[in-house]
């Protein structure tokens, strides 16, 4: 038997219902702060994501599904972020008044070990506001998502942030990193001392345990705490903070949260959910002012996040299944659909038995998937009539056939 892949799903009918909700309280959340949908294609020029994400990432040196094509590297997309920065370019959208706000939803695929909540092919639902410098973009972003996670019904929040400064600032930290961490090296992982070389602040996003107490030291402890923030980014992040204390949102700074992906800039953050009792991160994301021009378009701010669905259907409340409004209970077929045609076209759902079983077999999945029955049988037909019973409450009536559907009171 051919089985589902490693690290996929299928999301069952009984399951969809829940994602639909996720969809549909992202476009409505997402429209209301003008904010359109793209959608991109699942695979990209791997040069994409090599130059986007970061070659000294995770996701580019291990978790890409890469494949030759007509002697081309094609990638499926690990991350939508670089996919919708190259629509951006390739579409002229830097000459459209600014800002330009964008979202998507979608599957992204990584080659990673799978686990609770976390899959090779999995979904994000995400935004990107591109052409604003401002820490009002910031603010605006972080207070979309809340309100995302909130319609969600996901409110017991922890929002961390921090800011990781412009590249002068980074480059400081960077340097003052490598400094401290050097006599430690050789005690620390294989992936910390290949971050080292390539992009030392990743490597405060080591899990590993050893390197973790390493971090803990006294002299390594004030370098990282350290302050490294030039006076524009320092009043830009404070700002931020302004903000996101004007709309009510609180947040705690956390200077060991320096993200994943290497396109950061200035304010990172990333939100966790309580929900279910136990802390789970829902969301990362923050600015990336220069990754449109790292891909050959003009200069542009830009500020974005993230969220996996996997990890969102896991911690909110099942949507409860919807009835059908109507169920034609009848032993012929073309009168049946015939009467389901008028149903439908007046905008009720109906289902009928398309097997004619017996009027009590039917009659007993009217009452399991139904509001209401109508009952077709030879009688009715003689008279030109249906009866109309409430699945509810039981009552029943026998109405003529032309005014049925103004007794149907859904």
């Amino acid at each position: 038997m051919i089985q589902a892949q490693k690290g996929t799903k299928d999301i069952l009918p009984e399951e969809i219902l829940n994602w639909q909700k996720m969809e549909k309280t992202a476009y409505e959340i997402f429209s209301k702060a003008n904010f359109k949908e793209i959608r991109t294609p699942i695979f990209e020029a791997t040069e994409l994501f090599a130059r986007g994400v970061g070659d000294s990432t995770d996701i580019v040196n291990k978790e890409m599904y890469t494949f030759e094509k007509s002697e081309r590297s094609l990638t499926l997309r690990p991350e939508n972020t670089a996919g919708v920065v190259r629509a951006y370019i390739e579409h002229g959208f830097s000459r459209l008044p600014q800002p330009v706000k964008l979202w998507y939803k979608g599957p992204m695929f990584r080659y990673e070990r799978p686990q609770a909540g976390r899959q090779r092919q999995f979904h994000q639902v995400g935004v990107e506001m591109f052409g604003c410098a401002e820490a009002s973009a910031d603010a605006e972003v972080i207070n979309l998502a809340v309100k995302y996670l909130n319609a969600l019904g996901l409110n017991d929040l922890d929002i961390e942030i921090n800011s990781l400064g412009c590249p002068e600032c980074r480059k400081n930290y960077r340097d003052a990193i490598k400094d401290v961490l050097k006599p430690y090296l050789k005690d620390l992982c294989e992936d910390c001392n290949f971050r080292y070389e390539k992009n030392p602040l990743r490597i405060l996003d080591c899990k590993v345990e050893s390197c973790k107490k390493i971090f803990e030291k006294e002299e390594i402890q004030k370098v990282i705490l350290g302050d490294f923030i030039c006076p524009e980014c320092k009043e830009h992040f404070k700002k931020v903070k302004e903000y996101l204390r004007a709309l009510n949102i609180p947040f705690k700074e956390n200077k060991l949260l320096v993200r994943g992906l290497d396109y950061y800039n200035r304010t990172v953050f990333e939100i966790k959910s309580n929900n279910l009792g136990s802390q789970n991160a829902v969301c990362g994301g923050g600015r990336y002012d220069s990754l449109v021009e790292t891909l050959g378009g003009p200069q542009t701010p830009a500020v974005g996040w993230a969220m996996g669905m996997e990890r969102l259907n896991s911690l909110t409340e099942k949507a409860q299944e919807q009835r059908l409004d109507v169920f034609v209970i009848s032993e012929n077929n073309e009168e049946t659909f015939k009467i389901i045609e008028e149903l439908r076209n007046a905008g009720f759902s109906a289902e009928f038995d398309y097997a004619c079983r017996k009027f009590k077999k039917q009659l007993d999945k009217a009452a399991k998937t139904a509001k209401y029955a109508i009952i077709l049988m030879d009688d009715e037909i003689k008279t030109n009539t249906v009866t109309i019973k409430n699945l509810d409450t039981s009552e029943q009536v026998n109405v003529l056939r032309e005014s049925y559907l103004d007794k149907i009171k859904i």
